[in-house]
């Protein structure tokens, strides 16, 4: 699976730009996700294949990713998302740092559409939001009639201006600033703005959402409540915790509980309806991080349903077509018709 991951991560966006967002939009540097290398399915699956026929046991390699790749993508579902989905990354400024972000809505719109914003999980460079992920993850929620916007957290642009990932520092602010980018976005109904996140995107998620008013509901998927919690599970995430997160050593107890929001449910809005999504088998981040923090939520009186996904792992992979239904439905039921 490592192997896969690593390999996975080599799936390019786009090279050419995309110019049916107005320039007014405080986007820039905008690519249109369906070119170059992606411009067709067999385009795409060929660039995968060759990327990974080099080398050592390359045979074996590939095989594995191209099995991995054919359970997973199919051609049929890749024209159908060509044809209605239009999708860019972009770059956009938080003051003075640059930041890359994506964009994915329904082509050839009459009316204004409910906005979504995801948070990645991973940190830094791990786990961006590839056209695979996006393909996987966000394509099938778009169809559905939803503006999607996201962050990178970080820019893979001019480094001297670039932000820094900080898990759950100032990428917070990268996520917030795309609520002020939906206002000059065409077809974004400002009514309708939820919210949602896997793994870490589910901590970045609820940080947001404790700053923000302009949110209607939330979901997370496999989310981090706990980071102390996630050490004890995970004893080598805190590695990636000293590597990111501002004099973590000085400061360890308060910027860990800065980002866990199982300490400061209270902090959050009560008119917020909160989705907590979670695979029994998650190896990374445990579902009694959801159990927990769905106790809590309920026993301080905020709306929130909690779904376990039975033998499922951190990504729902067992369940992804149910879990993006639910999402659907949850966005649907608390925004305004």
């Amino acid at each position: 699976m490592k192997i896969i991951t690593t390999y996975i991560l080599l799936l390019s966006l786009s090279l050419y730009s995309f110019n049916s967002y107005s320039s007014d939009t405080g986007l820039f540097d905008k690519k249109n996700c369906f070119n170059n290398i992606t411009h067709n399915f067999q385009t795409w699956r060929n660039f995968i294949k060759e990327k990974n026929n080099k080398g050592t046991h390359h045979k074996k390699r590939v095989q594995m990713v191209m099995n991995w790749f054919d359970n997973r993508f199919n051609e049929n579902d890749f024209n159908r998302y060509k044809s209605k989905l239009e999708c860019i990354s972009f770059k956009y400024n938080v003051g003075e740092e640059i930041v890359d972000g994506f964009m994915i809505k329904p082509k050839a719109l009459s009316k204004d559409l409910p906005a979504l914003i995801y948070n990645r999980g991973g940190n830094r460079t791990f786990s961006a939001v590839n056209f695979a992920s996006k393909m996987l993850n966000l394509f099938p929620i778009a169809e559905k009639g939803f503006v999607i916007i996201g962050s990178q957290y970080i820019s893979s642009g001019d480094k001297t201006k670039a932000m820094t990932d900080e898990f759950g520092g100032k990428d917070v602010n990268a996520v917030l600033k795309l609520l002020d980018l939906l206002p000059h976005i065409k077809y974004v109904d400002l009514d309708n703005i939820g919210m949602f996140g896997a793994s870490r995107g589910g901590m970045e998620t609820l940080l947001a959402l404790k700053k923000s008013k302009r949110l209607k509901a939330v979901a997370t998927i496999g989310g981090v409540s706990d980071l102390f919690k996630s050490i004890e599970e995970r004893p080598k995430m805190e590695r990636v915790f000293k590597a990111t997160i501002p004099n973590y050593d000085q400061n360890k107890e308060v910027e860990l509980r800065k980002r866990s929001s199982i300490y400061w449910v209270d902090k959050l809005p009560k008119n917020v309806p909160i989705l907590l999504m979670h695979g029994e088998n998650d190896k990374r981040v445990s579902v009694e991080q959801s159990i927990s923090l769905a106790n809590v939520l309920s026993k301080n009186g905020y709306v929130n349903k909690l779904i376990i996904y039975p033998q499922d792992d951190h990504m729902l992979n067992k369940n992804r077509a149910k879990a993006h239904s639910e999402l659907v439905n949850w966005f649907n039921l608390y925004f305004k018709q």
